[in-house]
């Protein structure tokens, strides 16, 4: 098989994958030994729960929100 027919085809079986890619969500995540919180998108590792709902914003940040006006 040709190499451009391969390459096509893999683009198409692979563009889904890339149009759903997003940023992962940032969460504060408590430390079961002292209670100590910090902001992560993972896990910090064993030790530590999630404690706050998802942040779309950067760091923990609420998502800032875009006030469009209109020009005329």
């Amino acid at each position: 098989m040709p190499f451009a027919p391969r390459l096509s085809c893999a683009l198409v079986l692979l563009a889904p994958l890339l149009l759903q890619a997003a940023p992962a969500p940032w969460y504060y995540w408590r430390s079961l030994v002292d209670g100590q919180r910090v902001c992560a998108q993972t896990s910090p590792g064993p030790g530590w729960e999630r404690d706050s709902a998802a942040h779309e914003g950067a760091g923990c940040q609420p998502r800032r929100k875009v006030l469009i006006v209109p020009m005329r």
